[in-house]
């Protein structure tokens, strides 16, 4: 049964292969690979064909990652880095950086407790982005999302190098879990189930809009309310599972790898490919940033699609979502302001 498994991945890594050496192969850059989404993440990576080279950093222990996947028999090669330095990761540009660096979460922390710990990162990383690789698209997994987005649309703005539709959160976690949820009542295959994520990236600002799934489904009443609290709440479910030794590592590398791939398809030319992801948003007048469905196009976001029409508790949600939403956001953009003029003065 193994072996026939292994000829199976086999074959459909070939055929793969065969559908996309006629396409641009990109450069894709891991900065975090050590880490313990990092090295899924990394792994997911190497078997995409497009990714003609991968670039892993990491502060310590990278070099054993880079080396184990370079292993692997598909045609990207591998180069790895370490230290807070970025210069040889970025310099000369890649096409996509994505961002698992930071502290994950522990047993009673919530997002918001990270920022501390993780705001500096976003940070450097944006500053080393906007000098040696501005052109890239950058997907921040490192959370709070919610307030790391802003910081790093600060830094590019303050160098005069921000293209907001290249600054994507990856909320697409949340969209692989609602899909599975959603799939166990309804008695669905989660491969056929679509469900518009608004909102942020936390237990507070998370709206799955369920009155839209697709294939529609009808779920109500404390059945309805169970099932939006545990999309909201699901990281919880898996930090309590790992009885305090982790947080959600490998369904956040599976997540971040869809919405690199559906990056992929779209640089190379693929249309109409959606995606919920956390963006600088025009949608509404006094938030920024907003996570919402997507058009991907060659230059990272093509269409923001917006909110929709809402049920009535949905719209309920969203309101109190709103109010959480705006205060991560105005922590991120007065860590970014603080920090940037605390640059100029020490220069």
């Amino acid at each position: 049964m193994f072996s026939r498994r292994l000829i199976l991945m086999a074959s459909m890594a070939k055929r793969f292969y065969c559908e996309c050496k006629k396409n641009t192969k990109r450069s894709v850059a891991v900065i975090g690979a050590a880490g313990g989404v990092g090295q899924p993440l990394t792994l997911l990576l190497k078997l995409n064909p497009c990714i003609g080279e991968l670039k892993v950093h990491d502060i310590v222990n990278v070099a054993g990652v880079g080396t184990d996947v370079s292993h692997i028999e598909t045609a990207s090669t591998v180069k790895h880095s370490t230290g807070k330095d970025l210069t040889e990761t970025l310099k000369g540009g890649v096409d996509i950086i994505v961002v698992p660096a930071g502290s994950p979460r522990k047993p009673g922390q919530n997002r918001e407790d990270l920022f501390n710990t993780n705001a500096q990162i976003a940070f450097d990383i944006a500053k080393a982005m906007a000098q040696h690789s501005p052109q890239s698209i950058i997907l921040i997994i490192t959370n709070p999302v919610n307030s790391l987005v802003p910081i790093v649309c600060e830094v590019l703005k303050s160098a005069g190098k921000l293209c907001p539709e290249r600054v994507l959160g990856v909320s697409t976690l949340d969209s692989v879990r609602a899909a599975t949820f959603i799939a166990e009542v309804a008695c669905l295959d989660p491969k056929d189930v679509t469900v518009p994520l608004v909102g942020g990236h936390s237990a507070k600002t998370i709206v799955p809009l369920i009155s839209k799934t697709h294939p529609q489904v009808c779920i109500e009443g404390e059945k309805l309310c169970n099932l939006i609290k545990r999309i909201k709440e699901a990281g919880d479910e898996v930090v309590k599972a790992k009885d305090g030794k982790g947080s959600a590592t490998l369904s956040t590398a599976y997540a971040a790898s869809r919405l690199v791939f559906a990056i992929l398809r779209a640089l190379n030319g693929e249309s109409n490919i959606v995606e919920s992801a956390f963006v600088k948003s025009d949608e509404l007048p006094d938030v920024d940033y907003l996570a919402t469905p997507l058009i991907l196009g060659k230059n990272g976001v093509e269409k923001n699609l917006g909110i929709g029409k809402m049920s009535e508790y949905e719209q309920k949600l969203f309101c109190e979502a709103m109010t959480q939403l705006k205060k991560d956001i105005e922590l991120g953009e007065k860590f970014a302001t603080d920090q940037l003029c605390k640059t100029k003065s020490d220069k």
